[in-house]
């Protein structure tokens, strides 16, 4: 096999959420526990950091990689789903899997994996495993995919829990009530393992709170004790840009906190990172004030995320997030009404099993609209998508292609306009400029 045989396999011969949507989901850890007793139970041969959350758990997992990387730490880093390359998923210290790791998995299990007949999703959790496993990674740090009790990835026995928040995403799946799904959420939650949650709110709080207590695992409540506050985005160099941040009370000796994420939404992410670190300073883990601070200004650098506020060029300022649900869309445009643009131009395609009608009643309907739509099987098509927007006042063209979106929206904007570019992460994902 070479590797695009390997990936072909992967991609066709086991059902992939990313393409075909619920088929791909099981309320079920069979699948995945039996792969991993097949591989000599990888996920209990290192130390692990397990992240769940609706919105912030890849910046997170990306934040906390970027600092263990800074000090010292032979890094382990499992997130979903990837932009370009499916060896995104899996990195270790900033560096993809290589393809011969990929192809060797493929090969040595091929036979095995057509007649379990497992997701994509519990095959890519599995060879994450014993990737990290067989590299004797010092620590990992494991994203959820989605939910958390019957996620993939709850096979293991992480040394720390983190659940950034609970916002109304993948209900048909997950449950329409938030304490539902902060209940699925709760499910990474173990035994004695210290739990980080991100954000209190008064539905979701007695739902942890709860599961700690059976659990006996110690719980902190993040931003009940760090107040974060933005001070604003700073051009350091001609393409280098750095958001600044207070925090109070201060962290060992640093009192404000430079991020290389420009979201300003990183303000809700950041009071349970630094609860994180401070967690794991007190487990004996060596990392310095100094550490900390070189990470989160390099959490770019150090792992490779793409798609997050990310920059595209200016003149006009065009902006790409992979946001893709409410809570998500209401912190862009909190941030993209800051620049107070002359005209908005939003590049917007999304997935067909999304509440469309609460995120379209969020839009601003004096923006410019090009509706477009990921070359995936999930996607909304741009016309549909078109003609649900009519009925929210917005209005706007179709232009199914993402990249010839952007370039018709760059002919019509001017240099004080700013360009947005979002609604999905596969839309972003196929930017030829990420």
């Amino acid at each position: 096999m070479n590797y695009q045989e390997s990936l072909d396999f992967l991609y066709h011969a086991l059902p992939m959420f990313q393409r075909v949507g619920a088929p791909a989901f099981k309320k079920d850890l069979s699948n995945t526990l039996k792969l991993c007793e097949r591989l000599g139970n990888p996920q209990n041969k290192f130390k692990s950091i397990h992240i769940a959350g609706t919105n912030g758990k890849g910046s997170s997992a990306h934040a906390l990689a970027a600092v263990l990387q800074e000090a010292g730490y032979k890094t382990g880093l499992y997130t979903s789903p990837h932009l370009k390359s499916f060896r995104e998923r899996i990195k270790i210290n900033g560096i993809e899997i290589p393809e011969s790791e990929v192809i060797a998995f493929v090969e040595d299990h091929q036979s095995y994996l057509s007649a379990l007949k497992p997701s994509f999703f519990e095959m890519t959790v599995a060879l994450a495993f014993d990737y990290f496993s067989k590299e004797k990674v010092d620590i990992a740090v494991i994203e959820t995919g989605m939910g958390g009790r019957f996620d993939s990835t709850n096979v293991i026995l992480p040394i720390l829990s983190l659940i950034t928040n609970i916002g109304m995403d993948h209900m048909q799946f997950l449950g329409n009530t938030l304490d539902k799904i902060a209940f699925e959420k709760a499910g990474i939650i173990k035994a004695g393992v210290p739990v980080i949650i991100g954000e209190t709110h008064p539905q979701t709080a007695p739902v942890f709170k709860k599961k700690a207590e059976e659990n006996h695992s110690p719980i902190c409540f993040a931003d009940q004790s760090v107040i974060v506050t933005f001070d604003g985005v700073d051009q350091i160099a001609d393409q280098d840009f750095k958001a600044t941040y207070q925090i109070q009370p201060a962290f060992g000796k640093l009192r404000t906190i430079t991020l290389d994420l420009l979201g300003k939404y990183q303000m809700k992410n950041l009071p349970a990172i630094l609860k994180s670190l401070e967690r794991l300073k007190e487990m004996g883990m060596d990392i310095r004030d100094e550490d900390i601070a070189e990470g989160l200004s390099k959490i770019k650098v150090n792992t490779g995320l793409k798609g997050r506020w990310q920059i595209l060029g200016k003149n006009p300022l065009t902006i790409c997030d992979t946001g893709h649900n409410t809570d998500g869309f209401n912190s862009i445009f909190a941030q993209l009404n800051e620049f107070n643009p002359e005209k908005l131009f939003l590049v917007l395609g999304m997935v067909e099993d999304k509440d469309h009608d609460q995120i379209l009643a969020l839009l601003p309907k004096d923006a410019v609209y090009i509706f477009c739509q990921a070359d995936q099987p999930r996607s909304l098509p741009a016309e549909k998508l078109m003609e649900k927007a009519r009925s929210h006042g917005l209005r706007g063209t179709s232009i199914p292609d993402v990249n010839q979106a952007l370039a018709f929206a760059r002919e019509k904007a001017g240099s004080s306009d700013l360009i947005f570019i979002g609604g999905s992460t596969f839309v972003v994902a196929e930017l030829n400029e990420l």
